[in-house]
């Protein structure tokens, strides 16, 4: 099984959510390649922001990837393609070559057992509290997503 996770940049939410699903599939015995990318490039080859690696860490995560922007092949690479938010999604839909590649596409909040949000907020204009939600929320989703690869 192989996952990209994906937001506008690449320097915040999908390296997150790439770190943390990374580290709890392990933790369930759960093999498989995850990955991160942006829909734009605008970060590329930099390391996530200094704040999510730091509020990673104090959580006991490592954010080790560098940006990239999505693909085309990574529809190709990737089983699921899953996307922070509604503009994600579609910018990834709207990527897709095809029907199977259009299916491949999740959103993240697909897997929030919590009704009172329905995207993974880009903390990245907001203070400390913002970093902190995107852990609690990609902790959550990351749990939910393992059992339903499990159930595949």
């Amino acid at each position: 099984m192989k996952i990209l996770f994906v937001c506008l940049g690449n320097i915040c939410r999908s390296p997150a959510a790439e770190g943390i699903f990374a580290q709890k599939a392990q933790n369930a015995g759960l093999h498989v390649e995850v990955d991160s990318a942006g829909t734009s490039a605008w970060h590329e080859g930099e390391k996530a922001d200094h704040r999510m690696r730091q509020t990673a860490k104090a959580r006991g995560y490592e954010l080790t990837s560098l940006a990239r922007p999505v693909r085309s092949s990574d529809f190709d690479n990737f089983d699921y393609l899953i996307a922070m938010d509604d503009q994600n999604y579609d910018d990834l839909r709207q990527k897709a070559a095809d029907n199977l590649q259009m299916d491949k596409v999740l959103r993240m909040s697909d897997f929030f057992t919590r009704k009172d949000i329905d995207h993974v907020p880009d903390p990245y204009y907001g203070g400390s509290k913002g970093f902190d939600l995107v852990v609690d929320l990609l902790e959550e989703a990351s749990e939910n997503l393992i059992n339903f690869i499990k159930k595949q």
